[in-house]
């Protein structure tokens, strides 16, 4: 079942992510999430979505999934952790992962519904801490050594959603102390330990002569445009200069 203290959520243009965190008593078939970091079941996991979609380039197909592993699950924590004060137990080692018919992450299944955090987080990395050491991390780590595919551009994946989300709630009229932790998980250059923060200014918004302006561009590419049938993204930092064989998304072909 779903998770009835994060209802508040879940309305209007977030609506659709009221089922994807659930509970264990969730019928639909799972597996444990460290298994993406294990070498059989990454193979399997690759294998399955090319089912779905088509491509030999096992860091695109990887980097592909893992954009909406990152969105499904940063979207729903997050904001719980933000507005609600909701502290969900994400870590790697106790999730579940529901896949849907295309191969992709359709929902999450935790070991139980959290709850209030014992004493307010001094920060972000500590407000975060679950998902980004217990979660993010090791899975771009272990993605990284068996895929070979850049952590820069994980953590990118992961960090763009989370940019989108706080400006996006930003948008709706949320108290900005609500968000000041999501805002400076995303615009602090370091941690506290003095370790580079990979979560930093994941996105720049850039002036262009043509076309829709000012754009807003990822700063790593997420390579989907390797998989044979995908385009660039539309926040792609090559929209400008396309790699060969690269195709503009149909949004910006229409708008050139």
């Amino acid at each position: 079942m779903t998770i009835r203290a994060l209802a508040p959520l879940f309305v209007g243009d977030f609506e659709h992510y009221r089922d994807v965190l659930v509970l264990q008593d969730d019928s639909r078939p799972s597996f444990p999430a460290r298994e993406l970091v294990t070498a059989e079941g990454l193979a399997w996991l690759l294998d399955h979505y090319r089912l779905f979609q088509p491509g030999d380039d096992r860091r695109a197909l990887l980097s592909q999934w893992s954009r909406y592993y990152f969105v499904k699950l940063s979207v729903p924590t997050v904001a719980a952790n933000l507005v609600l004060g909701h502290e969900l137990p994400v870590g790697l080692d106790t999730l579940e992962i529901i896949l849907g018919e295309d191969g992709l992450p359709e929902a999450f299944k935790l070991p139980h519904e959290g709850g209030p955090f014992a004493s307010t987080p001094q920060g972000p990395f500590e407000r975060f801490q679950e998902l980004l050491d217990g979660n993010f991390e090791t899975l771009i780590e272990g993605w990284n050594q068996q895929v070979k595919l850049s952590r820069k551009v994980l953590w990118n994946n992961a960090a763009n959603y989370v940019e989108w989300l706080v400006n996006a709630m930003a948008g709706l009229g949320l108290p900005a102390r609500l968000l000041a932790d999501g805002k400076q998980l995303i615009e602090s250059e370091r941690r506290p330990d003095g370790r580079k923060n990979p979560m930093f200014s994941p996105v720049r918004y850039v002036e262009r002569s043509s076309g829709p302006s000012p754009l807003r561009q990822r700063r790593q590419c997420c390579i989907r445009y390797r998989l044979p049938d995908l385009a660039l993204c539309e926040n792609c930092p090559h929209i400008d200069r396309p790699p060969k064989g690269a195709r503009l998304p149909e949004s910006l072909i229409e708008q050139a």
